[in-house]
Formats: structure tokens, sequence, C-alpha cells
């Protein structure tokens, strides 16, 4: 596995001025607050545009803005991003013209839309509409090139699991993080619900004693805000999904989930959307729910998410493709049309582990140079939102 991943060539990716590299090359046009959100929807459709939408933006607490400031920031200068179109409304807690001026920055292409300035939803319609097709015409001569698998980052998460995740599909997508990390690549997982009882696993595959206190130090943290309101983590239970799917308890649940971060050393802990500052594997803070993961994940630069699921979960994102593995037979068939890669065959004998973790490794090169996800291909790729920690005021 080890010769696999270091002799593997890399990927097809898109130059962009910062020095990394995206896999794909969209415009983005994204909301900086809520309100705006039917502007940037009707654009992006009319222009054929990726459109990130969410419910946040205004009315929350400093720290919660900044935090939706930064993770649209993020996103916006993710490397699949060639180009933005930011749309506001004009009065809200994260102005559009201060996110323009972040993602000018990174030295994209970026314009924008307020609706109060410009005279409500259809000028801002139209406006958006003629900006967004200059913005496109800006980047669509950009060529794909051959890339050093270094330059590859992937966010990695479980989700609608039942027991096969754990025995299976989780062992095998941590295999292919393992092969991708030995290649100079890096990995980012997540979800600190699911490290809960296999915390201190984690802890001790830290490079230091500081990376393996501050994982601890993350896992109490949310502990702590659970109790405030009553909530005792370690006594709760899964989700109503997970334990009809076989999972008894979270630690049952973490002690599978972990899996999908392979055996490499863990290099660091993210905050939720920061970069690493490396390569390697990391873990980022964040809850459990894809809509806000992959947001975490896509702001700390993944260009491509690898979500294993048991009972089988749709959800893609707007602007990074998402790879679906799954190790349950039936969901594999039933659901088809949203699973990318089927390694069932590890409980039936019928495919060595070893070989399942290779097939995903595989599987992400391929979609890194460009061949769409099942996701990608149905167009179930809008929902997203940023995890924040306050309450709305």
């Amino acid at each position: 596995m080890a010769d696999l991943a270091v002799t593997a060539r890399g990927f097809q990716g898109y130059e962009r001025p910062d020095g990394r590299y995206g896999v794909r090359n969209h415009l983005a046009v994204i909301s900086s607050v809520g309100c705006a959100n039917e502007v940037t929807r009707r654009v992006a459709q009319e222009i054929g545009a990726a459109a990130v939408l969410h419910g946040q933006g205004c009315g929350q607490m400093p720290s919660d803005l900044e935090r939706v400031r930064a993770t649209l920031a993020g996103i916006a200068t993710n490397p699949n991003v060639g180009a933005v179109l930011v749309v506001g409304l004009g009065c809200e807690g994260v102005p559009a013209r201060q996110l323009a001026s972040d993602i000018a920055a990174s030295g994209r292409p970026v314009d924008v839309v307020v609706l109060q300035e410009i005279g409500g939803y259809s000028k801002a319609c139209e406006r958006g509409i003629e900006l967004g097709r200059k913005l496109a015409a800006a980047i669509a001569g950009q060529k794909r090139r051959e890339v050093d698998i270094s330059h590859l980052v992937v966010g990695i998460k479980c989700g609608a699991s039942d027991a096969t995740s754990g025995m299976a599909c989780n062992p095998a997508a941590g295999i292919a993080s393992d092969m991708l990390v030995a290649a100079g690549g890096t990995c980012i997982f997540c979800e600190t619900t699911e490290l809960i009882g296999a915390e201190h696993l984690m802890a001790r595959r830290a490079i230091s004693p500081e990376v393996g206190r501050t994982l601890l130090h993350v896992v109490r943290r949310l502990e702590a805000e659970a109790g405030r309101f009553g909530s005792d983590m370690r006594g709760g239970q899964p989700s109503p999904g997970n334990m009809a799917g076989g999972i008894s308890t979270i630690e049952e649940k973490s002690l599978g989930a972990i899996c999908k971060a392979g055996s490499a050393p863990l290099q660091g802990v993210l905050e939720y959307g920061v970069r690493p500052a490396g390569r390697g594997l990391y873990f980022m803070d964040s809850p459990g729910r894809e809509i806000e993961v992959f947001a975490g994940l896509a702001s700390a630069g993944a260009q491509l998410m690898l979500f294993t699921t048991g009972r089988g979960a749709p959800q893609g994102f707007p602007i990074a493709p998402v790879v679906k593995v799954s190790a349950n037979a039936r969901t594999c068939a039933f659901l088809n049309e949203h699973i990318d890669v089927n390694v069932s065959g590890i409980l039936d004998g019928s495919q060595p582990l070893a070989q399942a973790g290779e097939r995903i490794f595989r599987q992400i090169l391929q979609v890194a140079s460009g061949h769409p996800t099942k996701a990608e291909t149905i167009g179930y790729v809008e929902t997203m939102d940023i995890f924040v920690r306050g309450p709305a005021i």
C-alpha cells in the first residue's frame, strides 16, 4: 500500500495565485447574509455557477459574526474557486464589501452586488447575472495540469452510520487516508462528538504532548458546553438512526469513527474552518452535521471530501466534490445514485480491506482530476451552513 501511495503521480488541478491547486474551477456566488439567498440562488442558476447559501450573517454575537466572515472567506478562497461574486443585503453584520475585500487579497477576481444599494431583487439579479458572466469568462480559459499529490487536501467525515461503518467502511477510508498522507498529502478528519470515549487513543498518536493536550481540551470544552444545558455526552446515546443501525453507545460509535483517521501521526488540532499549517493528518473541531462540517472543511482548504455512510446520506457541497463510500450492501443497492464506492465486499469476504482502501484512494485521485461524484451528477450540492456557538440576538 505504501509503495502504491508514494508512486502515485498525483492529480490534474487548476493553479491558483496563492500556489494552491483546485480540483474544480468554480465561479462561486456567495451570500454574505441569509437575507440575500434568493438573489444568490437565482444568479447562480442563470449562469451555471456554484451557489453558496446559508442562514447566517446578521443578528449574531460578534464572535459568531467573525466566524461566519472568516468561514465564507475561506470557502471563497478554497482552491476549487476561481472567481467570486458576493451578494449582500446592505445592513448585515458581515458586510458584503468587507467580505469581497478579504477575498480579493487572494488574487481572485471578485465583484459585489448589494440589494439595498441597487434597488431590490430584480435589479440585483439583473446586475448579478451581468457581473457573473464577466467573472465566468475570466476563468473559462483555465486548464488543468499535472499536480503532485502533496497539494491535495481531503476532508473526512462519517454520517448516517450503522454497524458496517465502524466494522468496514471507516477502516477502509483510514487506509486511503494513510496512503494519501504517506504520499505527502493532507487529511483533515473532524466531528468532536465522535471522539468522545476514544479521545485518549487519538491523543496517543499526537506528534507532541501539546497537540495531545489540545485534542483532549476540545473534547472537554464540548462536554462542558453540553453540561451547561444539562446534557451528559458520555451518558447519552447516538442518534436514533445510529441506534437503528446497530450502534449502541457513544463510545462504540467513536471507536468506529476514529478508524477513518487511519494510523498516521496526528500533526495538529484545528479550530473550525482554520487551514492546517503543514501536511499530514489533522483533526478539526466541529459538530457532526454534514452541512456544517463540509463548510468548515472547505474553509480549511479541503478540495475534496470523503464521506463514509452506513444507512446512506445524500449530501454534497457547492464548491467541493463529496465522495460517498459505504460497506452496507443494501444501502449500496437501494441508494445507488448516492454511493460512489461500494466496499460491502469487505464484510462478505470478497474484497480484502487493504484492496478496498486502495479503491477509495484511486477514486479520490480520479475525482480530484475531474471525474464527477454522484452528488455532482444529480445536483445534490446546494445545502450548507456555518457552525456557530452563540445564540442569535
